[in-house]
Parts: structure tokens; C-alpha cells; sequence
């Protein structure tokens, strides 16, 4: 697993990793979370934020174009972490609200509306990043 640790505003480096687009990298996203958690001393986070990034890599591994997505985890603040996956489609996310109890999937940003304080995607002319970020009760 390379990390690629980018300056941010905070002063806490963010991570950044480069994962094939499949279900299976959910996987090596959360270990990524929890790193940065770790890191930043905000492991109270971690059972939400791992949930959260496993959403965005499942709508990533579905609805993504190219082989490979990019998982982000930053500190744009003292007091929020943002976490984000890149894709090369501009498909934009849809949220499903029905309630087709039949439908297994397709309700993972119902979950990551829940989980976070915001979130929200940024279109690129070759892809998007759908983001989320959350608050921490206590950092450090």
C-alpha cells in the first residue's frame, strides 16, 4: 500500500491513495481512515467515518468509468476531516429515497447523509469527487 501524504491547511497531512475500482478496495480505503484517525487522534470517528468511505467506494466501484479510483482523507480544519473518492465519471450521484423494500442496494448515501455534517460532489471536465465531512467531538 503506497500513501501519498499531501500538505493541508491545518498542518495535518492528508492521504491520498490510488485503488483499483472494485468492491474489494473498501477494504484497503478504511484502513486508510483509520491511519489518518490514528494519526490526528480522532479515532472516535472511526467507526462512522469507516462506513462512510465504504459507501463512496461502493458508488465508485458501480458507477465509475475508468480501472482506478482515488481515496482522500484531509483535515481542511482543526475540527472536521473530509473524506472523498475520485472517479473518472460524471455520472452524479443519485440519493434514493423510495422505500421498494425489495431493493438491497442503492440507499449508501442515505447512510452518508446521515454520517456526515455535509457532503457533496465536485465535478472535474473528466470525472468528480464525492465528498463527505464530518465533525470531531474532541481533537487534538
Amino acid at each position: 500500500m503506497t500513501v501519498t501524504a499531501v500538505p493541508s491547511p491545518t498542518e495535518h497531512p492528508g492521504y491520498s491513495e490510488i485503488l483499483p475500482r472494485e468492491p474489494m478496495s473498501a477494504g484497503i480505503a478504511r484502513r486508510l481512515v483509520r491511519t489518518a484517525l490514528a494519526a490526528w487522534n480522532l479515532e472516535d470517528l472511526t467507526v462512522d467515518a469507516t462506513l462512510v468511505i465504504t459507501e463512496l467506494v461502493s458508488n465508485a466501484a458501480d458507477h465509475g468509468r475508468f480501472p482506478h479510483i482515488r481515496v482522500l482523507v484531509s483535515r481542511p480544519a482543526e475540527d472536521r476531516i473530509r473524506l472523498a473518492v475520485v472517479d473518472r465519471s460524471k455520472a452524479l450521484p443519485m440519493m434514493r429515497t423510495d422505500s421498494n423494500g425489495d431493493q438491497i442496494r442503492g440507499r449508501g448515501l442515505l447512510l452518508v447523509d446521515a454520517l456526515t455534517e455535509r457532503w457533496g460532489t465536485e465535478l472535474y471536465p473528466w470525472g468528480k469527487r464525492v465528498w463527505g465531512e464530518m465533525r470531531a467531538e474532541s481533537h487534538g
